[in-house]
């Protein structure tokens, strides 16, 4: 993968370099384990054993490939199924470190922290251009200038990431996220406000949820069977282990997959064209 694009006009000048779009979905082969080795884990959490950060995963192979991969969840790891870090991993692999991984004899001492740190950053940045991404294909026109921002961005330098304002671009993308969810929902009336809602548990199946706020409402083991979630808004809601079989989040606002691999669903849930259908929903 190369960090830049770049063409030839007729007259023979070279065109300003125009960074690729990163991959949105997470490539383990481009990888260099990086989810694996920076990231703290809790066997808590589902992760089998708990570990701090900057610490290679046990299941961790030396070709950066997981050993269990295909018995995660009977093994004790369903964490592992549920993280996504939209493509930040290979990006920071193959682009921002040029494909040097951390194991390289000649890599500084200093260099797996480093990439932990940016990988965090990138991985901001990845699901920013996620939900920058819906926010265009719902609302054509609002999301693609600040998304040409973002893209320029991940091609930064290691310095460069780490020194980014996330909060101020936050904020931006939020402005922008919210505009959309309020245009798309105006054309449901008497929608329900579950903002920041503790439905842990809840039936909800009894609810018109068509075009509903719940943006940070934790979804936890909610029962949403046969529920139909059109335009309903559900940026930053926690939905571990919600009850989705049957129900409708084909056409659900700022829907992630890490929200979808947590929660609990079967053949006949329906999910956006965009998004990859978790195993062990089978």
């Amino acid at each position: 993968m190369g960090r830049h694009r770049s063409g030839v006009e007729e007259d023979g000048a070279v065109t300003t370099p125009v960074p690729r779009p990163p991959e949105l979905r997470a490539d383990c082969s481009s990888c260099f384990g990086l989810c694996c080795v920076v990231l703290p884990f809790s066997k808590e959490s589902g992760f089998g054993v708990t570990k701090p950060g900057g610490v290679p995963c046990l299941n961790l192979a030396d070709d950066d490939r997981c050993r269990i991969h295909a018995t995660l969840r009977p093994d004790g790891w369903p964490g592992c199924t549920v993280f996504e870090c939209f493509g930040a991993g290979q990006q920071v692999s193959q682009v921002t470190y040029a494909g040097v991984s951390w194991r390289d004899p000649s890599s500084p001492p200093h260099v797996l922290s480093e990439m932990g740190a940016v990988l965090s950053v990138m991985r901001h940045l990845h699901e920013m251009l996620v939900h920058l991404t819906a926010a265009e294909r719902r609302a054509p026109g609002t999301g693609s200038a600040l998304a040409a921002r973002v893209t320029a961005l991940t091609a930064g330098s290691p310095d460069e990431l780490l020194g980014l304002d996330l909060d101020a671009l936050y904020d931006e993308v939020g402005t922008v996220l919210s505009g959309v969810s309020a245009t798309v929902r105006a054309r449901w009336p008497d929608t329900v406000d579950h903002t920041r809602a503790d439905l842990a548990g809840h039936d909800l199946r009894d609810q018109d949820l068509c075009g509903a706020m719940l943006r940070g409402a934790v979804l936890i083991a909610a029962d949403l069977r046969g529920c139909v979630l059109a335009d309903a808004d559900l940026l930053g809601a926690d939905a571990r282990d919600a009850d989705v079989r049957d129900a409708d989040l084909s056409e659900a606002l700022f829907l992630t997959q890490p929200q979808v691999n947590a929660m609990r669903g079967g053949p006949s849930t329906a999910l956006p064209t965009d998004m990859a259908r978790p195993e062990h929903w089978a």
